[in-house]
């Protein structure tokens, strides 16, 4: 594995050095050589996407993964709200999952098993015995074949073959990232399949508010609208449904993440922080908020619309003490948040929990927008 890694990042290295590649440097400092690339006889590139408002995103076809995304702070200073690295070379040689699109099934499925119609299938078991996020060899490290449909708009395709991880059914996979003028990130996930399968797809991007990517997300203030929240083992799998009330789960007022992030409490303490899904009281309604992350000190807000059931707020638990990131910030332990829409962990077991089955003649679509605004002075002060 070593050997194969190192062959690939050779290949990267030569291929970025090549005569005859435009380089472009993008408003968030980062260069589009860097991301030229050829991974599993794929290539790579970083497409830059921007608005009417001029905000930039950044999203590179390496795993689908939203590399930049650049805001206006209260004083109107563009700001990246998102972690990543500054190159193909240093996605290769990371586990993580930065800004990476998700599947075939975020989150857990217990012991990598389900049956469906009577058939079992077993996935690879990749945390704890169980399988996450599809597996090691998930959609956050394929590459995607991409179309910049206009300035603002990037179509993203995959054709997950019938057994990839396990999974039956050729899946073709369409996601669609767009910056729209009102300064928003919309992401569309289209699925259809040959066979009837399981799906769950997400984005994992690492969001850090403060415009000081080098600190920690205590500091940030969360809401989310959900009563109750999935209780989970000590190997991260749902055990049950129980009400936020009286605990640190209930997030239905904003509350400053420090307070409640290592509070002595089982569950806090079973995810060495928060990273449990929570039941969205929004039915589906994409009109509705599902959540909100403000930061005092940038004044930049983000609210998060979706259709999916549930929401997984993630705190940067298992990030390493120091990571090196784009532009030479170090990533520290907890530096960074997740929310991720989504049906429940380990659904395709949990026939009382809303379906993730997928059928020929159907199509899957699931959508998130991550919207952006200012106030214009601190509010939590």
């Amino acid at each position: 594995m070593r050997k194969i890694l190192w062959m690939a990042l050779m290949a990267v290295a030569l291929l970025s050095c090549g005569k005859g590649v435009k380089n472009e440097q993008t408003l968030s400092g980062l260069n589009t050589k860097d991301f030229v690339a050829e991974v599993n006889g794929k290539k790579t590139g970083l497409f830059i996407l921007k608005n009417a408002s001029g905000l930039e995103a950044c999203v590179t076809n390496y795993g689908g993964r939203l590399v930049s995304l650049l805001v206006p702070d209260r004083n109107g200073t563009l700001t990246d709200v998102v972690l990543g690295y500054g190159s193909i070379a240093d996605y290769l040689a990371s586990s993580g999952n930065y800004g990476a699109l998700i599947g075939r099934y975020g989150n857990r499925i217990k012991y990598g098993l389900f049956t469906l119609d009577g058939t079992g299938y077993q996935l690879p078991k990749n945390n704890n015995g169980h399988c996450l996020h599809g597996g090691p060899e998930g959609y956050h490290v394929q590459v995607w074949d991409a179309e910049q449909v206009d300035p603002q708009t990037l179509k993203l395709t995959y054709l997950s073959k019938d057994g990839e991880a396990g999974f039956p059914g050729n899946l073709n996979v369409t996601v669609t990232y767009r910056l729209t003028d009102e300064n928003a990130m919309d992401i569309l996930y289209e699925a259809t399949t040959d066979k009837p399968t399981v799906v769950n797809l997400t984005n994992h991007s690492y969001f850090n508010l403060s415009g000081k990517p080098g600190t920690q997300i205590k500091d940030h203030y969360i809401y989310i609208n959900a009563d109750s929240f999935n209780v989970v083992d000590q190997t991260l799998i749902p055990v049950s449904i129980a009400p936020v009330d009286g605990t640190p789960m209930d997030l239905r007022r904003p509350v400053i993440i420090s307070a409640g992030i290592d509070e002595d409490y089982e569950q806090i303490a079973i995810g060495k922080g928060f990273d449990h899904n929570w039941i969205l009281n929004t039915n589906g309604d994409l009109s509705q908020m599902a959540a909100k992350v403000y930061h005092d000190g940038s004044g930049i807000v983000m609210d998060v619309y979706t259709d999916e059931p549930g929401i997984q707020f993630y705190s940067g638990n298992a990030m390493a003490v120091s990571d090196n990131g784009k532009l030479g910030v170090i990533y520290p332990h907890r530096g960074a948040l997740c929310l991720e829409t989504q049906h429940y962990p380990n659904s395709p077991n949990e026939p009382s929990y809303p379906s993730t089955t997928l059928r020929p003649g159907e199509k899957y679509t699931s959508r998130c927008i991550y919207s952006f605004k200012t106030v214009k002075t601190p509010v939590n002060q």
